[in-house]
């Protein structure tokens, strides 16, 4: 039975990559990350889209899908509660960026821990900072989630306080953008905006699956450009992230909110979702 710690190399259980990736090399390649729970990859299907779109817009050859399905799958057998984590490179290649001709696409598919979640984090919400570090606008890879994670590095290196448990990103423009390891919502006046992803910042799985679950309860929902002053003035704020899910925000800087009631509407609705959805897989 897999065991925190497998990894699974071209479909292989190894635990060395090639010198010459382009991954290790050049950061070259995108990853994706996702929960399992009671042997299910949740959202998988999900995964596996923006694995291929990422692809795509890095000029990457892309594994076929039932191929890395399978190999999550081989993963997932008997985990109650885990993280697995795909990774595809552009291959191994010559000194230089120039991309090899052709290409051969390496891909690494581990499982991991599940993280310990707070009792409190539904009723209380975490606390957030802002981040000193400004994100750089490149339209080119925006909503991309590629290797290249300095920012996000650096940025989770400006604290060391552990009862903060998340940081919000601005652009060099000023732009909200999303937090170090997730997607940000504000709630306002019954509609709920989350941050144009055009420039720059990864457009994460568990903000489209927020976005649907809130358009099926006829919720309104923009995708904006985001100053600070709205998110001071917001009546609710949650983050999202495929591994947390829903986290409502309970203090940002020096502001405290509350987590409200759409903010427990959305969360009430996904973990519906998730559980029909380990019920199908199991039979019931």
């Amino acid at each position: 039975m897999p065991h925190a710690g497998s990894v699974l190399i071209n479909g292989f259980p190894e635990r060395t990559v090639d010198i010459a990736d382009r991954g290790f090399q050049y950061g070259d390649g995108i990853f994706t990350t996702l929960a399992v729970s009671r042997g299910l990859p949740l959202f998988l299907s999900e995964h596996l889209e923006r694995l291929q779109r990422d692809a795509v817009r890095l000029g990457m050859e892309s594994p076929d899908p039932e191929l890395l399905a399978g190999e999550v799958a081989r993963l997932a057998v008997g985990v109650s509660a885990g993280v697995i984590k795909i990774i595809l490179t552009r291959g191994s290649g010559g000194r230089g960026y120039r991309v090899p001709v052709p290409a051969q696409t390496t891909r690494v598919v581990s499982l991991h821990p599940y993280p310990a979640i707070p009792s409190s984090r539904d009723s209380v919400g975490i606390a957030v900072r802002l981040c000193r570090l400004r994100l750089a606008v490149q339209p080119r890879l925006a909503g991309v989630k590629h290797l290249n994670r300095l920012e996000q590095v650096l940025a989770r290196a400006e604290w060391e306080d552990e009862t903060i448990l998340e940081g919000l990103l601005l652009d060099v423009d000023g732009h909200v953008v999303e937090g170090v390891m997730s997607n940000l919502f504000v709630v306002k006046d019954g509609v709920v905006r989350t941050p144009l992803l055009d420039r720059c910042g990864v457009s994460g799985v568990m903000r489209g699956v927020v976005i649907r679950l809130a358009t099926a309860l006829h919720v309104p929902v923009a995708e904006t450009r985001l100053g600070l002053e709205e998110i001071y003035d917001a009546d609710e704020l949650f983050l999202t992230n495929s591994v947390t899910r829903i986290r409502p925000i309970g203090r940002f800087e020096s502001r405290d909110y509350r987590p409200g009631p759409l903010t427990g509407r959305l969360i009430a609705q996904l973990d519906a979702h998730i559980e029909s959805e380990i019920a199908r897989a199991c039979g019931a």
